[in-house]
């Protein structure tokens, strides 16, 4: 049997900090998943259920991340978050789920008291060290309904298996206090740091922590059911260590009328992605001079302040986004902002490049996908463009170093967390180089400076010249759209190849390159006048150039628009969306006429090419349905069907940082 500790702490009153701040009516949209905890790829928590009591907390892959909530009011005790916590039968009853760009909002009745519960994430863009910290937080508030004082506590219980890759590894668990915080921390035993790359996988290197102040609080590892049971008795018996042990947090709040509280997670991953060779540390502890301990530390102290700063964040890009696009438009991508970032890395290489990793979840466990970053581009681009050039250094240094040498880019750097070359295994020559090249561009307009591309000239050139070679006509090659297999002659692709020289040419110019700019751009509107010609059909323009009577949505025009580059006439856009309206179905426009599936990034960006706002809500109108509907309860997915609420594949993607693509036609943070 186990040698057990008692652990009580002294209590002190925390004042009450509202965690509903925000004005206006609550985001009314159904979350296929609600985002709960989103550190990294790795540490992604997510509630599939409309309630969060009705199922357990889940990593994206569906792995169980158990995450537990009780509240004791007058000593009946209701369980508000996990399913089937053992010993808790009473539910507490969910009033409210709302998700905003950093903040998932709950509340629930527990018998005679209000609980609000708000999963906070501030990962704001501008400020790389807070972004990177790997601490979230959750907040609850208790508020009596009848006037009265009751007596109330709050107990949470989180499991090991947040560390690991299966729930057959041996882990260790243990408690201790340090500086006016109580940690509870597990790991496994064998701590194979960055021994495992794939898709479908989960940490199991590095540290899980479950932290919380000391005041009021009772923390402890041992057995679940133990925990729980104790709890009911009101106490909590724990153990200093314990193995594949359950670790718990009690607060005694007392009598009260209202209180508030917090509790942190976190996690250490101590080493985040190998890097041609080099083991990287995480942003926040690039240097290893730091210890999470400290960074729990400032999370403490920065809390009030934080809070605040997310809510004003929330109601911000809830009112710029609506104004952009309409309500339906600003909660899909306050649903899509956690997503996008969580689906990413950032570490910085010994050179100093930043390196914002993302890893292709759900679909091959790329690392650094080229096509991954062209569609998640511009939520980066509209609130920091330096994490864009994270998105690309990578690549740009794989080319640059010889490491890889054809006359086009990469389409990754490996399998997540290994970067040590490709390993999908095959090219994209013209859309991999029109991506770069674009987006490099992109990087440029935004940051209202031409450094990153004269940084890199000599391989843009590189990849222009194959462009202008290839690219108006591609050969039987795979697109970004490569679940729908090879095929040539693909319209959109050329459109893509178009725009890249056109971008390089409006680079050119915006450096003093007269000469190169006007034989480039001259290039590229010629370019435009034959694909007109090629794929004319009509009353739209085809899927490829030598099918009549097919169509495709010509998503890459878009950036002829934001750029504005100025090489296709608007009448070819104009015609494109007027077709589109008529092909709709009830979940949204298909990806072209082949198939009912199509993927909701590339719906966003088609509809940014409508001329009215009202048009453009017409193709989000769909969208939001689907997302409100689906009876696929995962993180949203990207790659669906429109005539049906079921996903074809794809959960969890960084490509849904493609929506705010819409927000990009006002530079407006």
């Amino acid at each position: 049997m186990k040698k057990l500790l008692l652990l009580f702490l002294s209590f002190s009153t925390i004042l009450p900090l509202s965690v509903f701040g925000k004005s206006g009516k609550p985001n009314g949209l159904r979350a296929p998943a609600y985002p709960l905890v989103t550190i990294d790829p790795y540490i992604s928590a997510w509630s599939c259920s409309d309630k969060l009591y009705d199922s357990q907390v889940k990593h994206w892959t569906y792995k169980r991340l158990p995450l537990y909530g009780v509240l004791d009011v007058d000593g009946k005790t209701y369980r508000f978050m996990g399913a089937s916590a053992s010993g808790i039968e009473n539910s507490a009853e969910q009033v409210l789920a709302e998700v905003q760009a950093m903040q998932t909002h709950y509340r629930f009745t527990c018998g005679p008291v209000l609980l609000d519960l708000t999963f906070s994430a501030p990962l704001f863009m501008d400020n790389l060290e807070l972004m990177s910290r790997p601490v979230e937080y959750i907040t609850y508030s208790v508020s009596s309904r009848d006037g009265k004082k009751h007596s109330v506590r709050v107990y949470f219980e989180a499991s090991p298996l947040w560390a690991v890759n299966n729930s057959s590894q041996e882990t260790e668990s243990e408690t201790y206090i340090k500086n006016g915080l109580v940690y509870l921390k597990a790991g496994t035993k064998s701590q194979n740091i960055l021994g495992k790359k794939g898709d479908s996988i989960c940490i199991d290197w590095g540290y899980f922590y479950f932290v919380s102040r000391t005041p009021g609080t009772t923390a402890g590892v041992g057995e679940g059911s133990e925990l729980r049971n104790s709890f009911e008795k009101g106490r909590l018996v724990s153990s200093m260590k314990a193995d594949n042990s359950d670790m718990a947090i009690v607060r005694e709040m007392g009598r009260i009328r209202k209180g508030t509280g917090m509790v942190m997670i976190g996690y250490d991953d101590i080493y985040s992605v190998q890097y041609f060779g080099k083991n990287l540390r995480p942003y926040w502890n690039a240097d290893g001079n730091k210890t999470i301990e400290d960074e729990f530390e400032a999370a403490s102290k920065d809390y009030p302040s934080l809070i605040k700063k997310c809510e004003r964040f929330d109601n911000r890009l809830m009112a710029s986004a609506t104004e952009a696009g309409g309500r339906k438009y600003a909660e899909l991508c306050a649903l899509a902002y956690r997503q996008a970032i969580a689906a990413h890395k950032l570490v910085k290489s010994p050179d100093g490049d930043l390196h914002w990793f993302s890893k292709e979840n759900n679909s091959n466990g790329s690392i650094g996908t080229v096509d991954v970053t062209y569609p998640s581009s511009p939520m980066f681009l509209l609130y920091n463009p330096k994490l864009v050039e994270g998105m690309m250094n990578h690549i740009y240094y794989y080319s640059e170093s010889g490491r890889w040498t054809k006359p086009f880019p990469a389409h990754d750097c490996g399998t997540y967390p290994i970067a040590n070359g490709q390993t999908y295994g095959a090219d994209m020559p013209v859309e991999e180089a029109g991506n770069m090249i674009i987006l490099t561009a992109a990087v440029c307009h935004y940051e209202h400076s031409t450094e990153y591309a004269a940084k890199h000239w000599k391989v843009l050139t590189t990849w222009v010249e194959y462009l202008a070679k290839f690219g108006l006509d591609p050969e039987n090659q795979l697109c970004t759209d490569d679940f729908a297999g090879h095929f040539a002659h693909n319209a959109n692709l050329s459109v893509k190849a178009i725009i890249g020289i056109a971008s390089y040419g409006h680079m050119a110019g915006a450096m003093g390159k007269k000469d190169i700019a006007e034989k480039y751009t001259s290039m590229a509107k010629s370019m435009a006048g034959e694909w007109m010609k090629k794929a004319d059909d009509g009353d739209h323009y085809r899927l490829t150039f030598d099918k009549p009577d097919t169509w495709s949505q010509k998503y890459n025009l878009v950036w002829d628009k934001l750029l504005g580059l100025g090489i296709f006439p608007e009448s070819v856009a104009a015609k494109e969306v007027s077709y589109y309206k008529t092909k709709q179905l009830k979940y949204g426009l298909p990806l072209d006429n082949r198939k009912t599936y199509t993927k909701t990034d590339w719906i966003v960006w088609t509809a940014s090419l409508s001329s009215t706002k009202s048009d453009f809500e017409s193709f989000i109108a769909p969208l939001y349905g689907f997302m409100n509907e689906t009876t696929d309860r995962v993180p949203m997915s990207d790659w669906v069907y429109t005539d049906k609420p079921k996903r074809r594949s794809f959960k969890a993607r960084s490509v849904v940082g493609g929506y705010f693509i819409k927000m990009l036609e006002k530079d407006d943070k």
